[in-house]
């Protein structure tokens, strides 16, 4: 019985499993090799949940300014467009589509900073 037992964990891996030595004589682990960079995973979690709470204040702004928000920027898996580009969309001047953009960037950058202080 313990033999089948072990036979199935010959296989596994596990990355802070000495797989070697260096020049100097300290180990080497599978860890070391791949070269992650801890940091990399707590900032893509970071982004994911920045993103999501920006996604969420969206909802805070005008459809408009939503819409012109998402085409500029391409959130919510939008292609990212011009202001020229969102301004035929709309039949509007390109100056106009630049108003929007910027009325509803600053309406998101209170939110964020309103919400910030609260939590502080």
């Amino acid at each position: 019985m313990f033999l089948r037992a072990s036979k199935k964990s010959r296989s596994e891996v596990f990355l802070y499993d000495p797989i070697g030595t260096d020049k100097e004589g300290n180990e080497i682990t599978l860890i070391d090799i791949l070269g992650t960079d801890p940091d990399s995973v707590s900032d893509l979690v970071e982004k994911f949940y920045e993103s999501r709470r920006l996604l969420e204040k969206l909802n805070k702004l005008s459809k408009r300014e939503r819409k012109v928000l998402e085409l500029r920027y391409g959130l919510s898996g939008e292609q990212r467009k011009t202001q020229r580009e969102i301004a035929r969309l709309f039949g509007i001047s390109r100056s106009y589509v630049s108003r929007i953009e910027k009325k509803a960037l600053t309406k998101l950058l209170n939110e964020l900073t309103s919400n910030s202080k609260k939590q502080l």
